[in-house]
C-alpha cells in the first residue's frame, strides 16, 4: 500500500453548557455511510444547507488500515459481532465515518434483474425504470467502478478456475477503486491508500465542496415532531454530542459532552439497517413494521489448504463470484460463492479446536489456506428491536430450513471447486465435521469430483447438515427493517422514501430494501438514496434559502 491523501474535514464544535445547543439547517442527515453520503452530495449541490451527523469519529488515512486490535473496536458496531437472540447468527456492521463504505471490500455489484422485477411487482415500478438504472450508473461512475484493473489473488483465481473446470457461471466482481488496480487485502480496517472510493473519499468530499457541514461523535436520540392537522411533522433531532479527548483522540473521556437540538426542514435517517429503526422507535413512531423484515444474507465458511504458498491476506479481497446456484428456487433465492476476508483475527477463529499444539500447527499453515463463503439471498426474515434495559440493538434471526438448504448447496459446490483445484485438505465450520484429506499416495484416476472418497465426504456433510444450536452463521449485509412499500400497511417508507404517516422525515439506507438485494448492498443502497435525495431536492425547490 502507498499512503494516500484524504480530504481535510472540518467538524462543528460546541462549547460547554447546561442547556441544549440549538442550531438550524435545511436538511439534516443522520449517518455518514453509503446512503447518507450520496444524499449529502445531491442536496448540497442542489443549493441547500446540509448537515451530516455521525455517531462515530473520523480517522485520517494515516490511521488505516488499523491494527486488528483497534480496528474491530473503532470501526464496527459492538466490536464487530452482534449476536442474534438464539446465537445462531452473528452480524458484522460498520460504525465509522463513512459507515460500512469505510470497511467493506470494494465489491460493487448492481441490483440484478430478477430482484428488480420482484420489487416492481410489489407495487414499486421505480425498480424496473430507466431512472433506477441511471441512479445505479451515476453512483458507479462517481466511484470509478470497473473490472478492468483487477488482479486476482490466488484465492479468487482458484474460485474462477474451479468454476470454469466444472462448467459453472462465474465472473469478476466490479471494484470501486477509481480506475486503479487495488491490491490491499486489509480494507476491512480502512483504506490507507484512498484508492477505494468509499463515501469518505468520494461523496462526502463532494458534499463538503458544495458547502455541507459535519458533526462527528453525535448520538441521535430522538426525532422531534410537531403536529400539523393531525400529521406528525419532523422538525429536528435531539441528541448528545461528545467531543474528542484532550489529545484529539477517543482513548479517554471527552472534553465536552453537550445536548444538541438540530432543527431542519427535512430529516433523512441513514443510520443503517440496525440503527435506523431504533431511532424511529425512540422517537415514538408506532408503525408495527418498524424493525421487522430483517434480511441478512446468511453465510457459512469453507476453507482449504494447498501445497503452494498463497499468503491469503494479500491482494484484493473479493474480486470474483460464482453465480451458478444463485436462483435455486427459480424465484431469486439461492447461494453465491465468493472469497472472504483473510485477516488472521477473523479467519483463525474458524479453525477447529483439537488442542493447543494442534491449533498452533494449523495456524502455521494459514499461509497455504484459502477461505470462501456460501452467501445466500434469504427468503425468510427476522427483526431488530431495542434492548428493554439499555436500548442497545438486539435482533431475532435464525436461518430457516429453506435458506439452510441453499447455504448447504453452496457449501458443497465450494468443496467441489477446491477438489478440482487440487486442495490437499478441505474443511467446513460445521461442528464435529471431519475435514477431507486427499490421500497423497493415491494417483488421481481422472474421476475428478466423482472420486469415491470425496463423494463419501460430501454425503457426510449433507447427512450432518447444520446441527442446532452449535452451528453459527455470519452476516455482513443487513437490509429491510424500514421496508419501502406501495401501501402504508406493508412497510415503513413510501416509494419516495418518506416515512409513512409523517411529513419531512425520510429514510435512505439499506433498511428501505423491499427484500434482500442478493448482492453486496452498497450500490443498491446508493442508487436508492440517489433517487430519494433527488426527490427531496425537488420538493425543496422554490423555498426561501439563506
Amino acid at each position: 500500500m502507498k499512503p494516500g491523501k484524504g480530504h481535510d474535514y472540518e467538524f462543528v464544535q460546541f462549547p460547554p453548557g447546561a442547556e441544549p445547543e440549538v442550531i438550524e439547517t435545511d436538511v439534516l442527515i443522520v449517518g455518514s455511510g453509503c446512503g447518507g453520503a450520496v444524499c449529502a452530495k445531491n442536496l448540497s449541490e442542489a443549493g441547500h444547507r446540509v448537515l451530516v451527523v455521525e455517531k462515530a469519529y473520523h480517522w485520517t488515512p494515516d490511521h488505516f488500515p488499523m491494527s486488528e486490535a483497534n480496528g474491530w473496536n473503532h470501526l464496527f458496531m459492538n466490536g464487530a459481532f452482534i449476536s442474534s437472540d438464539d446465537t445462531s447468527t452473528s452480524i458484522v456492521a460498520g460504525q465509522a465515518w463513512g459507515g460500512g463504505g469505510t470497511v467493506n471490500w470494494s465489491a460493487s455489484l448492481q441490483t440484478q434483474g430478477y430482484v428488480r422485477k420482484e420489487w416492481a411487482e410489489r407495487g414499486l415500478p421505480f425498480f424496473t425504470s430507466a431512472e433506477f438504472q441511471e441512479s445505479l450508473d451515476r453512483v458507479c461512475d462517481r466511484m470509478g467502478v470497473s473490472t478492468d484493473y483487477i488482479k486476482h489473488n490466488p484465492a479468487n483465481a482458484h474460485l474462477l478456475e474451479g468454476a470454469r473446470k466444472l462448467g459453472w457461471s462465474h465472473k469478476a466482481v466490479p471494484q470501486n477503486t477509481g480506475g486503479k488496480q487495488h491490491l490491499c487485502g486489509h480494507c476491512t480496517f480502512g483504506c490507507g491508500s484512498c484508492e477505494k472510493q468509499g463515501p469518505v473519499v468520494s461523496f462526502l468530499p463532494d458534499a463538503a465542496s458544495a458547502g455541507a457541514t459535519f458533526i462527528e461523535g453525535f448520538h441521535a436520540e430522538k426525532i422531534v415532531f410537531s403536529k400539523r392537522g393531525g400529521t406528525q411533522v419532523a422538525t429536528g433531532v435531539l441528541g448528545t454530542w461528545k467531543s474528542r479527548d484532550i489529545n484529539g483522540g477517543v482513548a479517554s473521556d471527552p472534553i465536552t459532552t453537550r445536548k444538541v437540538l438540530i432543527k431542519a426542514k427535512r430529516i433523512i435517517v441513514s443510520a443503517g439497517t440496525m440503527q435506523s429503526p431504533l431511532l424511529l422507535l425512540r422517537s415514538g413512531l408506532t408503525n408495527p413494521q418498524i424493525g421487522r423484515n430483517l434480511h441478512v444474507h446468511p453465510v457459512t465458511v469453507m476453507g482449504a489448504i494447498h501445497k503452494e504458498d498463497i499468503s491469503p491476506w494479500e491482494g484484493g479481497i473479493l474480486t470474483s463470484v460464482v453465480g451458478e446456484f444463485e436462483n435455486l428456487d427459480h424465484k431469486g433465492h439461492g447461494a453465491k460463492l465468493e472469497a472472504t476476508n483473510m485477516i488472521p483475527s477473523s479467519w483463525l477463529i474458524w479453525l477447529d479446536w483439537k488442542g493447543g499444539l494442534q491449533y498452533k500447527l494449523d495456524v502455521a499453515r494459514m499461509r497455504h489456506m484459502v477461505g470462501y463463503i456460501s452467501i445466500v439471498r434469504d427468503r425468510d426474515t427476522g427483526r431488530v428491536y431495542p434492548d428493554p434495559i439499555d436500548g442497545r440493538v438486539r435482533f431475532q434471526y435464525s436461518p430457516s430450513k429453506f435458506d439452510k438448504r441453499h447455504i448447504m448447496e453452496g457449501l458443497l459446490a465450494l468443496a467441489k471447486i477446491q477438489y478440482v483445484q487440487g486442495a490437499s485438505e478441505i474443511f467446513t465450520v460445521i461442528p464435529g465435521m471431519r475435514p477431507f484429506v486427499r490421500d497423497p499416495t493415491t494417483a488421481e484416476s481422472g474421476d475428478g469430483i466423482n472420486n469415491p472418497d470425496f463423494q463419501v465426504w460430501l454425503d457426510e456433510i449433507k447427512t450432518r447438515g447444520f446441527p442446532s444450536p452449535e452451528s453459527v452463521f455470519v452476516s455482513a449485509h443487513q437490509m429491510g427493517t424500514c421496508r419501502m412499500s406501495a401501501e402504508e400497511r406493508g412497510g415503513v417508507v413510501d416509494p419516495q422514501g418518506k416515512v409513512w404517516g409523517t411529513e419531512g422525515l425520510y429514510v435512505a439506507d439499506a433498511s428501505v430494501f423491499p427484500s434482500a438485494s442478493g448482492v453486496n448492498p452498497m450500490i443498491t443502497n446508493m442508487a436508492i438514496s440517489d433517487w430519494i435525495s433527488r426527490g427531496i431536492a425537488k420538493g425543496l425547490e422554490g423555498r426561501p434559502r439563506l
